[in-house]
């Protein structure tokens, strides 16, 4: 469960809306269950199987693990409008020129052990961030109250070999670089493709470690977006991490399954998300690259739609507290599948940050300034007129963060 983090490099403690949510129409609902459904109960079958007898042993149990306690909250300063406007097509830190506590959150995790082979996450959160995770349409029943919950899964870890874990619930999704939470993160803003891939699934599945250097994973999902329900057809999501020398790791995440009504193969979503990842003691670099692809179903003719993004993601622990992050990256909406728009984004963020950290305290102070650019027929970001007036193509922002964190065994 521990290992089965976003591949992020820095000290990464907590796991990871996502499309536009243009609509794709709420089918008819089925009497089988559903994946989400499918997931409790698996999720029950562990706990009953895994869980010890005794009430000394779950007393022991309830001793054993952390608590984290966790605050975000910036104020981010557009150069294009000092008035409060949205970040047009961005789904987390959406809002500019304004103060914004982004998230605030409590989470328990126990870790599953060959000593203790049960495992817990458990945790709420909420926020402005947790806006952009709720569809507009195709909810999920009960999504306006899943999305106060940021993890809610039991593993176990089976004496099977070199150990497999078994996992079912609400978890944090293993596909990406960049966790949901910015404090894990090198910046504090998170990337275009950060946000248009899974920071949660829902479902079940299994880890297994193959050798030292190579770990497998297979899970069944409910949606890539895990707050949407569009059809009762399980989605499938994957990885393979390999270790592949000192300070080295290659990572490929895929998902695959229909995310539309209409659940024929042949408009099933494909996803890729590949990253390589490099760290020593002071410097991390990490290159992700994603592309998806998914024929349209509501279209008479057959339009194959497409996205793909790219970021490099790099850190240097200047001296003691201070840091520095930099990261460019590009995403290329061509469909408007994705975004809502047929856009194309170039981005460059700097970060510094100075860390505080004492008794399990840690307050990060993070100051940011990033560009964006958005072209294309329908790319653009809200200028001096706000929401009500004409589109341009280039934004500045200089964001102010206060990030405290409280980490308790």
């Amino acid at each position: 469960m521990g290992e089965r983090l976003r591949s992020g490099c820095f000290g990464v403690r907590l796991p990871r809306r996502r499309e536009n949510r243009v609509a794709a129409g709420i089918g008819h609902r089925s009497r089988p269950l559903r994946t989400w459904q499918w997931s409790v109960l698996f999720a029950a079958t562990l706990m009953s199987v895994a869980s010890p007898a005794g009430s000394d042993e779950i007393a022991e149990l309830n001793a054993i693990g952390t608590w984290t306690a966790y605050l975000d909250l910036s104020y981010p300063a557009n150069f294009n409008s000092g008035e409060p406007h949205p970040w047009r097509s961005k789904l987390t830190t959406n809002r500019l020129s304004q103060f914004s506590p982004n998230m605030g959150m409590i989470y328990f995790r126990r870790e599953a052990s060959e000593a203790s082979p049960f495992g817990l996450e458990i945790g709420a959160q909420g926020g402005y961030d947790t806006d952009g995770q709720v569809p507009a349409t195709s909810q999920l029943a009960g999504a306006e109250v899943l999305r106060y919950l940021s993890h809610a899964n039991v593993s176990y870890r089976a004496p099977v070999g070199n150990g497999l874990l078994l996992t079912g619930g609400l978890m944090s999704s293993f596909i990406g670089y960049e966790s949901f939470y910015a404090r894990d993160n090198p910046n504090y803003t998170r990337s275009w493709i950060a946000d248009y891939s899974p920071f949660f699934l829902i479902g079940a599945g299994a880890q297994y470690r193959i050798s030292d250097g190579l770990d497998a994973s297979l899970f069944i999902v409910s949606d890539f977006d895990y707050l949407a329900h569009h059809n009762n057809h399980p989605k499938y999501a994957g990885q393979i991490s390999w270790r592949i020398g000192p300070g080295w790791k290659l990572t490929q995440n895929v998902f695959a399954g229909p995310e539309q009504t209409d659940t024929a193969i042949r408009y099933w979503r494909f996803f890729s998300d590949s990253i390589l990842q490099w760290t020593d003691d002071v410097h991390a670099i990490g290159l992700a690259y994603d592309v998806g692809t998914q024929q349209e179903a509501s279209l008479v003719a057959s339009v194959q739609n497409f996205w793909t993004g790219a970021a490099l993601f790099t850190r240097w622990q200047i001296q003691g507290p201070w840091a520095l992050a930099i990261r460019p990256e590009l995403y290329w909406d061509p469909n408007g599948t994705l975004t809502g728009s047929i856009q194309f984004i170039r981005a460059l963020t700097a970060t510094v940050e100075y860390a505080i950290v004492a008794d399990g305290w840690t307050t990060q102070l993070r100051a940011e300034y990033r560009y964006d650019n958005s072209t294309g027929r329908q790319g653009g970001f809200f200028g001096a007129g706000g929401t009500d007036g004409p589109l341009v193509s280039g934004q500045s922002t200089v964001l102010l963060a206060v990030l405290i964190s409280l980490d308790r065994p």
